[in-house]
């Protein structure tokens, strides 16, 4: 893009209340100014064209934004390449500002213009895919789970669409209370962007809407592009509500199925997804009440078995049975204990009897009373031996009888 110049405006050429400039002045400054910007490269949809033989007009629409400027040429080129052309294409161009004096109309005289290609697009859809992946925005992980049941449904879908009936009447038709708060937004065009962006940001701050339908019946690649526009794409990842996304068919996979928490093939294959099924839920209650009946009957029936398995026991049957089982065994022991008591006790008599015997048999009265005698000192001390005693020494001596007193000769 070639520099941008500002006009130098000298003193003689400054306006005032006074001095005001003509309308040709000022027209003239202003082509001046404008044709300074030189010549720029814009990408961009056709809106509007009306080719002629010599010349063209048109209108060029940002893609996302809703801004756009009166194009034209008489350019044997461009006219060859415009012939070509079709509102709602894509195309880049060369264009340089041109400024009408007479009508103070300002439009873009193209230099050069080219279609963008389906191969360019899948291109940048590729790049911009691989970019999220790389962010970590198509990761499963952060995929938020649906509601069994929500409160309240989101649809952002076009008006009267066949995307729209699909979706409430498959729904109602599935779980009839299920509600929906509907935003109808295009779905294609350079409009579509900001307005389904709106919608999602709506949706995502309404408490009671518990998940979010955005729904497309199908189309052409052209028509599907917006739902991979990187603005839509980044507004689906950030949702803080599940947001579900059925655009198309199921061979169509815009980059707004990979971010979304959850994919649908279908506007149909989303309501299927979004509200369970009431007929199927209502079956799957009635068997799982079917199999709690039959639980609680077996279990019971096992309980009554087990009560008569208890009371046929002969413990219950006869209950002194215990008792007279436990007397059995006490009487059983004090015999034992009894037996093995005079056991002991005859044990240790006979103990008693043979130590008596022998302390007998070493007692010194019974050596006296074989006519032994114990001769002892007036100190107590047994003399064994003669010499021990000294002649008029007083002894003592002991026999079986008694004691007796002696002199030593």
């Amino acid at each position: 893009m070639s520099e941008i110049q500002s006009v130098d405006l000298s003193e003689s050429r400054v306006s005032s209340e006074q001095t005001p400039w003509s309308v040709a002045n000022f027209t003239n400054t202003v082509k001046e100014w404008i044709t300074r910007l030189g010549n720029v490269w814009v990408e961009g949809q056709i809106s509007q064209i009306s080719p002629k033989k010599d010349v063209f007009f048109g209108e060029l629409r940002d893609l996302v934004a809703d801004k756009g400027f009166s194009i034209h040429s008489r350019r044997p080129d461009v006219l060859a390449a415009v012939s070509e052309l079709s509102a709602g294409d894509r195309v880049v161009a060369l264009v340089h500002p041109d400024f009408w004096e007479r009508s103070g109309k300002t439009s873009m005289d193209v230099l050069a213009i080219r279609k963008v290609g389906l191969g360019e697009l899948l291109e940048r859809i590729e790049r911009l895919r691989q970019q999220l992946i790389k962010e970590g925005l198509t990761l499963a992980e952060r995929k938020q789970p649906l509601p069994f049941l929500p409160n309240l449904i989101g649809l952002i879908t076009g008006a009267n669409s066949d995307a729209e009936k699909d979706v409430l009447q498959n729904a109602k038709a599935r779980w009839p209370e299920v509600r929906f708060k509907v935003q109808h937004t295009p779905v294609q065009g350079d409009k579509a962007a900001p307005e389904i962006i709106k919608a999602i940001e709506l949706l995502d701050a309404d408490p009671e809407v518990d998940v979010i339908v955005l729904a497309r019946g199908g189309g052409s690649f052209q028509d599907l592009l917006v739902f991979s526009d990187e603005k839509i794409v980044r507004a689906v990842a950030n949702c803080k509500t599940p947001i579900v996304s059925a655009i198309g068919h199921e061979n169509d996979r815009p980059l707004t199925d990979e971010v979304a928490d959850v994919r649908a093939s279908t506007p149909t294959d989303a309501a299927k997804l979004i509200v369970p099924d009431v007929i199927e839920e209502r079956k799957k209650i009635s068997q799982a009440l079917e199999r709690i009946g039959l639980r609680v009957v077996s279990f019971v029936q096992n309980q009554i078995e087990l009560i008569l398995g208890i009371r046929t026991r002969p413990i219950l049957a006869n209950p002194f049975t215990l008792v007279d089982e436990r007397s059995l065994q006490i009487s059983q022991l004090e015999q034992s204990l009894s037996s093995q008591m005079n056991n002991t006790l005859e044990k240790q008599q006979l103990l008693i009897t043979g130590l008596q015997g022998a302390v007998r048999a070493l007692s010194p009265k019974l050596t006296l009373d074989r006519g032994y005698a114990v001769v002892r000192d007036l100190a107590g001390h047994v003399l064994t031996r003669p010499k021990q005693a000294k002649a008029g020494q007083k002894l003592k001596i002991t026999l079986s009888g008694g004691d007796l007193g002696a002199t030593a000769d």
